[in-house]
């Protein structure tokens, strides 16, 4: 693995997180107008060219590419916020940090024939926190690749996945495949040795 180290805490396979309750946010998020979802997916921050056709509603971003630790919420956070929160709870509920911060939390929506081609999420701020799954719609025919092999996520199943080896993603059925997605890190762990002359770097 190539870049800074990263958070030995993290798997490097998948690491399931158990069962959430996802009734309320699937219903709601069934229920987005399409002209909500093309207005929120024209103004991400997250534009990768590995994304493809997947289009996304972004409730909290980092700041900066580099460091994982300054987050701000976006417009959509607020309006969706009591529905965001007891699901994201429930998914992390494992990990026992006392203070956990969720530096990214978004929507991904993969169209019918949709792909993200094999990637790894190599700025510096993907390489702390957990990076966790919980699929709202599938179909048999999505495919993960996660860890080396192929994976079938079933709803309201929450899972970590290795964002640091090569993963991608196909749509091969009708039906859309809208994951909830986000980051999630222990704000009392030290940080690693090399974030602060990283920083130290890039501000000369």
């Amino acid at each position: 693995m190539n870049g800074p180290a990263a958070n030995p805490r993290k798997t490097t396979t998948i690491r399931s997180l158990g069962p959430v309750d996802i009734a309320a946010l699937r219903a709601a998020v069934l229920a987005i107008p399409e002209a909500v979802w093309a207005a929120e997916n024209a103004g991400k921050p997250n534009r990768f060219e590995a994304l493809g056709a997947t289009r996304h509603i972004v409730f909290r971003f980092i700041d900066s590419p580099l460091d994982w630790r300054g987050s701000h919420d976006r417009p959509a956070w607020g309006r969706w916020r009591d529905l965001l929160e007891p699901v994201l709870a429930q998914a992390v509920r494992g990990y026992g940090y006392e203070r956990g911060v969720f530096p990214r939390v978004m929507l991904a929506a993969m169209p019918p024939g949709g792909v993200i081609h094999p990637h790894i999420d190599a700025n510096p701020a993907a390489r702390w926190p957990h990076k966790i799954h919980v699929p709202l719609t599938t179909n048999p025919d999505v495919v993960c690749f996660f860890g080396g092999a192929a994976r079938r996520f079933p709803i309201g199943e929450a899972v970590e996945v290795d964002n640091l080896g090569p993963h991608g993603v196909r749509n091969d059925g009708a039906t859309d495949r809208i994951h909830l997605i986000f980051e999630y890190y222990d704000a009392d762990q030290p940080d690693p040795d090399w974030l602060a002359p990283l920083l130290a770097g890039a501000a000369r």
